[in-house]
């Protein structure tokens, strides 16, 4: 279907070298770029607000609602365990410690609220045009941008950047699921405490958001239909969960919601299926957060108009090595790209790339392989390369070896904290040297940890240089250069002394 108001917008239209489509970390990334390089470049944002009626500003999902807001709010969580922590390090601590959500979410708003307009100063300062309009294309050179009250602008250039990222998905087979749930989209911007959570899913947004809330204090319970973190290293995954169970967050398995019902007080009431006994079951709840994954925003670019093929399931865009799409001069990276991590950093790095490769004269291409990521749960699990399935499915289980161990962080033994699920394996090809494939953190910090040791990973490092690596006493990443038992030799991986 062609654009319906395409021929009124015809007032004004201007010209570019490079058109972002997209005001995201991918998509400023690439613009700041190729306006350093001495393009004309523009970028159009907009923002629809969530069903909820959440809106923020120019930035994307990462600074907005995503990776920002959430690791601010994790180390919220992380503080109170500390507190707790204090007492047995001599500190006189009154307790109960209470948390304040307003305090907190005025703070974290007001710190995202200074990176939106940062983000505007960065592009004025490159000469990078921005429009806050909503655009959809006319043709394969030609964006119709409609702002918020209805004006609309015709924009063209000679290479567009669709950069447009996703959004959560609601249920909406399920009664109640629209009217009465929040998502990620509104968690991070809630004046008052969500207050007792059911957090339907079993995504890394699912898990991070319940950790956190429950680390604030807050009654949470998960609900899962399946397994948790999927797509993750499955072991990695359980003792993820295992520890939150630990921490008091609540685990509904096997379970699917099939109503949402707002009680006179102003509770909701969830009504689910357990489907390994067939039981319905009812809950009441304060807040239900649905985090069963995300939805591209492609659906109002009409991509048609340009010729821009979609995966029709996916609904993303089909790219190939250099993010070209099915018309060679329009480009899309980040989430909305088909087989691309949905990360941050490698939308920002793909991006840059892109406008190397466009206007610098270079020819490098984006390596999508070897992505480290965090999982930022109470415990964190970061991870790069393959998990034991891939790794086991790629090359053969008698062709890999896997070196693992259990570890008590250092921090954890005055507090008592319970260690049982501080985890690390190194999943390498059996024969000399061992290449490593894949390493897996689980603990405190992972983050961290995992970037370093990305880069030998990166850089092809084998088993043996990993063995000859001398550690940083005391830490906990030098566990990973003492990874000595297998998992094929039977021993006990757990790590004794210090």
């Amino acid at each position: 279907m062609r654009l319906s108001r395409a021929p009124e917008c015809t007032a004004g239209r201007q010209d570019y070298n490079l058109l972002v489509i997209g005001g995201g970390s991918g998509g400023l990334a690439c613009a700041k770029e190729a306006a350093q390089l001495g393009k004309k470049v523009a970028v159009v944002d907009y923002v629809e607000p969530s069903p909820r009626g959440t809106r923020w500003g120019l930035g994307g999902t990462c600074v907005n609602v995503g990776c920002i807001p959430k690791k601010l709010i994790h180390q919220a969580a992380l503080l109170g365990g500390m507190i707790r922590d204090a007492p047995h390090y001599g500190w006189d601590v009154a307790q109960p410690v209470l948390h304040d959500w307003r305090k907190m979410a005025e703070a974290v708003q007001n710190y995202v609220k200074s990176l939106n307009w940062g983000h505007r100063v960065q592009l004025q300062d490159r000469k990078v045009k921005y429009f806050n309009i909503k655009a959809s294309f006319v043709n394969e050179h030609t964006i119709c941008g409609v702002t918020k009250g209805g004006k609309e602008t015709l924009l063209s250039a000679e290479h567009i950047v669709i950069a447009t990222g996703g959004r959560p998905r609601y249920p909406t087979h399920i009664e109640g699921a629209l009217e009465y749930g929040i998502t990620s989209d509104d968690i991070f911007w809630l004046k008052e405490s969500p207050g007792k959570t059911l957090v339907v899913g079993a995504s890394y947004v699912a898990l991070e958001c319940a950790g956190f809330l429950t680390g604030l204090g807050l009654d949470t319970t998960v609900m899962m239909r399946s397994i948790p973190l999927r797509g993750f290293d499955q072991q990695m995954s359980s003792l993820v969960t295992a520890y939150m169970a630990s921490q008091g967050t609540r685990f509904l398995k096997h379970c699917t919601p099939s109503r949402v019902q707002k009680l006179p007080d102003g509770q909701l009431q969830v009504t689910w299926e357990d489907l390994t006994s067939g039981k319905e079951n009812m809950g009441t709840f304060s807040t239900v957060l649905w985090a069963i994954g995300r939805i591209p925003e492609t659906r109002s670019l009409n991509l048609e108009n340009a010729g821009i093929n979609t995966n029709p399931n996916s609904q993303k865009i089909l790219v190939d090595a250099q993010e070209a799409t099915s018309v060679p001069h329009i480009y899309a990276i980040g989430d909305v790209a088909e087989g691309r991590p949905e990360l941050t950093p490698t939308a920002i790095m793909a991006g840059k790339l892109l406008a190397r490769r466009l206007y610098g004269q270079s020819l490098d291409v984006m390596d999508y392989s070897n992505v480290p990521t965090t999982v930022f749960t109470p415990l964190e699990y970061g991870c790069v390369g393959l998990s034991e399935e891939e790794a086991m499915a790629r090359h053969g289980e008698e062709h890999v070896e896997v070196y693992h161990a259990y570890y008590k962080p250092l921090e954890f033994t005055v507090a008592e904290r319970d260690a049982s699920q501080c985890y690390i394996k190194m999943v390498c090809l059996r024969k000399p040297p061992q290449l490593v494939l894949g390493l897996h953190f689980l603990g405190p910090n992972a983050g961290e940890v995992t970037q370093g040791f990305a880069l030998g990973i990166k850089c092809g490092a084998s088993y043996e240089q990993v063995m000859r690596t001398v550690g940083i006493h005391p830490t906990c990443a030098e566990e990973v250069a003492k990874l000595r038992i297998s998992k094929r030799s039977g021993l006990d991986p757990t790590v004794t002394g210090c």
